[in-house]
């Protein structure tokens, strides 16, 4: 993919602000926005950016939020504190990301984006991260995805409608419901 100054504006009008250190469009929706751009790990003032995918539909912006709010970060950690096979996802998806950031630009870091892989702390980030690489990358991203799709009704609008569901990841998409119904309001 290829950011052009249409992407740029695009993505200036999404975000309220024009865009810094905006490599390319590394994701973008099924109705044909920019979803996710990739960025420079350091902006153009020199200012280290570690966040490579950041995520930039409104739709999908709201939506994890409210999805934050609804306590889905909370169930995850207690997923990823349970669960080895999760551990090494995680540190996997993390490996792979500090590796791709610092192809760009090594900022002499190992801070990746989103707590890994120790914590689960923006599904911003997660979301933004499995957009970007496809559902099979970060286990975490891919089910924050599917929330999105399954309960903020954004499956082949701002996310494609192929992704995996709730159900074929193995979980039940309404386990949230009374606070995904307070955050929504």
């Amino acid at each position: 993919m290829t950011v052009n100054n249409a992407d740029l504006a695009a993505v200036e009008k999404q975000l309220g602000r024009a865009p810094r250190g905006v490599l390319d469009i590394s994701y973008r929706t099924p109705d044909g926005a920019p979803g996710v751009v990739k960025t420079s790990p350091r902006l153009p003032d020199g200012t280290p950016f570690p966040t490579l995918y950041y995520l930039t539909d409104p739709r999908l912006t709201a939506e994890a939020s409210r999805l934050e709010v609804a306590h889905v970060m909370k169930w995850m950690e207690e997923r990823l504190a349970a669960d080895e096979a999760l551990q090494a996802d995680y540190r996997a998806a993390h490996d792979h990301y500090l590796a791709e950031r610092n192809r760009l630009d090594d900022l002499g870091t190992d801070f990746t984006g989103g707590g890994m892989p120790d914590r689960v702390k923006c599904l911003h980030v997660l979301i933004a991260y499995a957009l970007a690489e496809g559902p099979g990358r970060v286990r975490f991203g891919t089910e924050a995805v599917a929330l999105a799709a399954d309960r903020g009704g954004l499956r082949g609008t701002a996310v494609p409608a192929d992704w995996p569901t709730c159900g074929e990841l193995g979980f039940d998409a309404h386990q949230f419901d009374e606070l995904y119904q307070e955050a929504a309001k």
